[in-house]
């Protein structure tokens, strides 16, 4: 039996929710009770998970949009108003792997921003006036503890910082009305298509020797154990907690905050 998170008919958006993290946090939203848009740039993936979200008893609305543009998140907001009459949460899910370093030309750090960096910051501006108005909102940005440490390329560390130091600002701003804004810091997580299961598929000697020595849990983490944190993160259940970053990463993570 699962926790009543209060989440029942909350309208929920999470970006790049075709599949993997951002899949599995539609999943437990829905399974919550909350309507859910999906949004990815491809159609085909994402009526594919609308489909099996319905097939749940998952009420979800999927909107095919480019969030890397102003416009596409003014898509985005616009078709979710238009499905269920306002949006109650968001999830700042939508980027990808960059891996500008100092060399790198311009195009390719602005990329990095591009991807992860502006979508947050844009869709976060288009819903809070609606959350302010009734009081109520959560928006989560999915950060990675390489936004919170030393790692991974320069581009993808700088944008995921970016996110936190925006999820904080944002927190400060919006709690006198009620709106909570957080952070989740993802460690290394295995799915179907994804970054580490290419990774695995290409070298699983080398995948065995990374999980040895870096995930202390001896193994890779679930999108699943992401999104149910995130689907607690965005209810009552979680009221007092707003400004924070919370690492789900089995104690990948280095820092000590």
């Amino acid at each position: 039996m699962r926790m009543d998170l209060g989440l029942r008919n909350r309208v929920a958006i999470v970006t790049g929710s075709s599949r993997g993290l951002g899949k599995a946090t539609a999943v437990a939203l829905a399974q919550e009770g909350a309507r859910v848009v999906l949004n990815a740039r491809t159609e085909s993936s994402l009526q594919a998970a609308a489909e099996e979200i319905r097939s749940a008893g998952g009420t979800v609305e999927p909107i095919v949009a480019d969030v890397t543009t102003e416009s596409g998140c003014a898509q985005l907001v616009d078709g979710a108003i238009r499905a269920f009459g306002q949006v109650d949460i968001l999830v700042n899910n939508a980027g990808g792997g960059s891996r500008a370093r100092l060399a790198s030309p311009d195009t390719e750090w602005s990329a990095a921003v591009d991807w992860m960096f502006w979508p947050s910051l844009r869709l976060s501006r288009m819903v809070a006036p609606g959350m302010r108005e009734r009081r109520w909102g959560a928006i989560v940005m999915i950060s990675s503890i390489y936004g919170r440490e030393q790692g991974g390329s320069g581009s993808y560390q700088v944008a995921k910082s970016a996110q936190l130091s925006l999820s904080k600002t944002l927190a400060r701003e919006l709690a006198p009305d009620n709106v909570r804004v957080l952070s989740v810091a993802p460690g290394s997580i295995l799915f179907p298509g994804g970054s580490w299961w290419r990774r695995q598929q290409e070298d699983p000697e080398a995948m065995a020797r990374f999980v040895a020595q870096d995930m202390p849990l001896g193994r890779f983490g679930r999108a699943e154990e992401v999104g149910d944190v995130v689907a607690f993160l965005c209810s009552e259940r979680a009221s007092l907690v707003t400004g924070a970053c919370i690492p789900v990463d089995g104690c990948q993570g280095r820092s000590l905050i």
